[in-house]
């Protein structure tokens, strides 16, 4: 295993902006083990910042901070079921406990399980917004005192462009994801004379491994070629690049935005 000094170097060796006031400052970041998630968690801790993540997939997440275990600070994985609002309350308690009050949130976690309007539930319904955006303020009220107490903060909530180019086949996911724009702005406009900035950060089709295996085929390659400006696959690490600025002081006057990241294509 390298040294945190040799992990140091790597970031001096990066083409990529390195951001000196995420160094230190404690981030929280849900839905962390795989995909863009896991990209947040790499990306903050190459910054130096004392990184916390939660995610459901605990074989995934343990596998992550063992990987990243040479970083400045070791990054935190607690499993956590974000749909339970009082297990998410106790984690992020021992997130605090454990490296100390948090600067800045990302509230990432979300599924895009796809479904039929015919095949949803009352309940199916319930769980759909549990899962895909009532977290996301739950972990902003739980985190809102130590940014207070800091003199500021960051909450970076996870949007998506679905429902911007009116996709069909998961209804209640377009909608969650629509209702994040509304719960940040809510949240910036309350937040805002605590120096507590809030934005969402909106991906376009991030290709994961999972939605190479689920859901891209031929079909979904030309409606990316079609639609995006740039001819070129967005990866978890172009929102990643994005989180960190958002995240970091130079964006200090940034609040209340909706920040797309998918190549020109909503």
């Amino acid at each position: 295993m390298s040294s945190p000094a040799n992990a140091t170097a790597r970031q001096a060796h990066s083409p990529y902006a390195r951001y000196p006031s995420l160094e230190d400052r404690t981030v929280l970041i849900t839905g962390g083990a795989t995909g863009i998630g896991a990209s947040f968690v790499e990306h903050f801790a190459a910054q130096g910042a004392r990184v916390a993540f939660f995610d459901i997939d605990a074989s995934a997440g343990e596998a992550l901070a063992g990987r990243l275990g040479d970083s400045r600070h070791a990054p935190l994985f607690l499993s956590c079921d974000l749909t339970d609002i009082d297990a998410l309350r106790r984690a992020i308690a021992d997130v605090r406990a454990a490296i100390g009050p948090i600067g800045v949130l990302i509230n990432n976690a979300a599924n895009d399980r796809r479904h039929t309007i015919a095949d949803v539930t009352p309940e199916s319904f319930d769980a759909g917004i549990a899962v895909n955006v009532r977290h996301q303020f739950f972990a902003a009220q739980a985190v809102i005192d130590d940014m207070k107490a800091a003199g500021g903060g960051s909450i970076v909530n996870l949007g998506s462009i679905s429902w911007m180019l009116k996709n069909g086949g998961y209804p209640v996911y377009v909608m969650s994801k629509s209702a994040v724009q509304g719960l940040t702005r809510g949240l910036a406009r309350d937040l805002g004379p605590f120096n507590i900035r809030v934005n969402s950060l909106v991906p376009g089709w991030v290709l994961t491994d999972k939605q190479r295996k689920l859901w891209l085929d031929d079909a979904g390659r030309r409606a990316i070629a079609e639609g995006q400006c740039i001819d070129a696959e967005l990866a978890p690490e172009d929102i990643a690049r994005m989180a960190l600025f958002l995240a970091a002081d130079d964006s200090r006057m940034l609040t209340a935005q909706d920040v797309i990241v998918d190549g020109g294509w909503a």
